[in-house]
């Protein structure tokens, strides 16, 4: 139980905690990680029988990390220390953890069987952050959860070692469902019931727009496909499609397509690929620093487009955007070095000019994703 400042409900918590050991015949011990409480809520908790650990590293992670590498079990069962949880529901979750499941996450919305009784959840969380993330969860990480930010859940120590969890805040319940998933977990739903926040002497620590926005965040991050790869992808075509509409100079009804929507779809094409670029540099980044699995195909697609061959491609760009700026001076010369005709030579220009941009990236890439991609001694 990560704890700060709960004398208002460590009893009852680590009661029902020592109870629900007792009566289900498990041999386990009572944690609480406190961070820094002034209330005298460990003073409590160990009066009770529980094993306090101090954590000074501020956060709701770094109580949570310092509890669990103190423990002594195989399983561990982590819930908040503020009566909002049963702790009577112990046994259901220690049930599937010896059926051989990796994770087993609480649930506390109806959809996935769940009961929240009234005032225990604000209107916000209950109908539109919690649902939208948890359907973020399933539709990006493939997690066979209802409930992502159920803060009671159980798991093998073996399992949390393995995940090198690096949240130190409210990130941390929502980061071990999505290294789970990533890593191909066995993830198992139990429904509970929530009930009121026992607390009167300070409100809930969780901030509901704060904690939001660190939430989309930290999915975004662990997931480039979204960031970085599919606005990407829709840049360049939007660019492609442009260029398919000005070079030839279409008219369509009163809209002509002229030099000008070439440049803006060069923009966009140069805007969609850094995109790219950038999801590639964070998925190599990830898969290096142990962040996340490597997806299927990564590494087949880093022995086929290594340095050698990003450099020869970015070559060819270069060569060929120098081909398509070297017609215009030619013309120019043709001309005496007189008026052009702009709209015409933009056609080359604009291509061109984008051509060696695009190479010269191609070549930072290359030489940034190969030291990214560098094996750890």
């Amino acid at each position: 139980m990560p704890c700060l400042n709960e004398a208002d409900t460590i009893e009852v918590c680590v009661s029902k905690a020592l109870r629900a050991l007792h009566e289900s015949g498990v041999c386990g011990e009572v944690i609480v990680a406190d961070n820094g409480s002034s209330d005298g809520s460990r003073q409590l908790a160990a009066a009770l029988g529980a094993r306090v650990v101090l954590v000074e590293a501020r956060g709701y992670g770094n109580a949570l990390i310092g509890g669990i590498e103190a423990a002594r079990g195989r399983y561990i069962i982590m819930g908040d220390a503020d009566d909002s949880y049963d702790f009577l529901e112990i046994p259901s979750f220690l049930s599937k953890l010896r059926e051989g499941w990796d994770v087993v996450q609480g649930c506390r919305l109806p959809s996935g069987g769940g009961r929240v009784l009234p005032g225990a959840m604000p209107f916000l969380h209950r109908w539109l952050g919690n649902p939208m993330f948890s359907f973020l969860a399933r539709r990006w990480f493939d997690a066979p959860i209802h409930d992502v930010y159920c803060g009671l859940r159980g798991f093998s120590k073996e399992h949390f070692v393995g995940l090198q969890q690096r949240c130190t805040g409210m990130e941390f319940a929502t980061e071990m469902i999505i290294k789970s998933s990533l890593h191909g977990a066995r993830i198992a739903e139990v429904p509970i019931t929530l009930h009121p926040d026992g607390r009167k002497a300070h409100s809930p620590h969780l901030k509901t727009f704060r904690d939001g926005w660190r939430t989309i965040r930290f999915f975004l991050m662990y997931c480039p496909r979204w960031l970085f790869f599919v606005p990407g992808a829709l840049l360049i075509l939007l660019g492609l499609a442009a260029y398919v509409l000005a070079l030839p100079g279409l008219t369509i009804g009163p809209m002509t397509f002229d030099a000008h929507t070439l440049l803006y779809g060069s923009l966009s094409v140069l805007c969609g690929y850094q995109s790219l670029l950038f999801g590639l540099f964070t998925l190599t980044f990830g898969v290096n620093e142990g962040l996340r699995p490597a997806p299927r195909g990564f590494n087949a697609f880093f022995r086929f487009l290594n340095l050698e061959r990003g450099l020869v491609l970015s070559l060819v760009a270069t060569l060929a955007g120098g081909v398509l700026l070297l017609q215009p001076l030619l013309v120019w010369r043709a001309k005496n070095f007189g008026h052009l005709d702009y709209a015409s030579t933009m056609r080359w220009v604009i291509p061109g000019m984008t051509l060696v941009a695009l190479g010269f990236e191609t070549i930072l890439a290359s030489f940034f994703v190969s030291i990214l991609g560098m094996q750890k001694r």
